[in-house]
């Protein structure tokens, strides 16, 4: 089935500040006006309490190239399918139903929606020292089962979609939630990617709000890239692989206020395109 109608996909950050409530309203908003719409979701925060409430604390590596990502041995992540895709999912689907929105909640592992490769060996900076990692459950995706996420489109639900994926052995793999929205909305040849965090967007001085960066264009990320502290590196290189995808425009915004889809789409935060 070919997506004929355009897609906005929208990635809420899973870290707290995020207006969870105000972004399920603006979703209702939104549908109203006969938008289509995807939802990715994170949930470090809940993870993190979750891991640190049963003695399990999160631990988060460091690559050669400056990305942090969370270590996941086999316990982080059943912890992580406790709090992502069962909590977090299940909470934010609720909500929406509530708004009479009617919400889908899956993972990747669902249908295989995220088919992804599990990363055999991860290399993790430790104290000035490269260390090798082989234990680990998070996976690169390989590609998207636009086939299913179109059935639940054109049947009317709303896909809220948790950063777990699968692999080939069937394994269930953590994956990085702003680069599995990037990765969904190349898929579903989306206008919009809408990458809605706890700060106003990309700043030049973080976290100085008032040197926020409102434009960027692809041949400007490389530079992006360099400048950008800690998970927000990961954002700007799920913009520049949705661009590169095909997708026509991304946003990185705020997603604290009201109606941050709707300003979002207005083109405040750092619009890259």
């Amino acid at each position: 089935m070919n997506q004929t109608t355009s897609v906005t996909v929208v990635k809420l950050g899973g870290t707290e500040g995020v207006d969870f409530s105000a972004i399920c309203k603006d979703v209702a908003l939104q549908l109203k006006k006969d938008q289509k719409l995807v939802l990715v979701h994170g949930g470090s925060a809940e993870a993190n309490a979750l891991g640190e409430a049963t003695g399990k604390p999160p631990r988060f590596i460091t690559s050669p190239s400056g990305y942090t990502s969370r270590y996941t041995d086999r316990s982080t992540l059943e912890i992580f399918l406790m709090a992502v895709n069962g909590k977090v999912n299940s909470l934010l689907v609720e909500q929406l139903q509530m708004l009479k929105v009617n919400a889908f909640g899956l993972s990747g592992l669902d249908g295989r929606a995220m088919l992804a490769t599990r990363k055999s060996a991860i290399q993790s900076i430790e104290d000035g020292k490269r260390k090798i990692i082989r234990d680990d459950y998070t996976g690169k995706i390989d590609k998207i089962n636009t086939n299913l996420l179109n059935l639940l489109i054109e049947a009317g639900y709303l896909p809220v979609i948790a950063p777990v994926a699968v692999s080939c052995d069937g394994e269930a793999l953590n994956v990085d939630a702003d680069r599995a929205a990037a990765m969904i909305a190349a898929a579903l040849n989306a206008d919009n990617l809408l990458l809605l965090t706890a700060v106003p967007g990309l700043m030049k001085n973080f976290p100085d709000e008032n040197s926020l960066i409102k434009h960027l264009t692809q041949s400007q990320i490389p530079a992006a890239l360099e400048s950008a502290q800690g998970r927000m590196k990961k954002k700007v290189l799920g913009s520049e692989e949705a661009l590169q995808g095909g997708v026509k425009r991304v946003v990185i915004a705020d997603g604290r206020i009201e109606n941050p889809i709707s300003s979002a789409l207005d083109g405040n935060g750092t619009v890259i395109e």
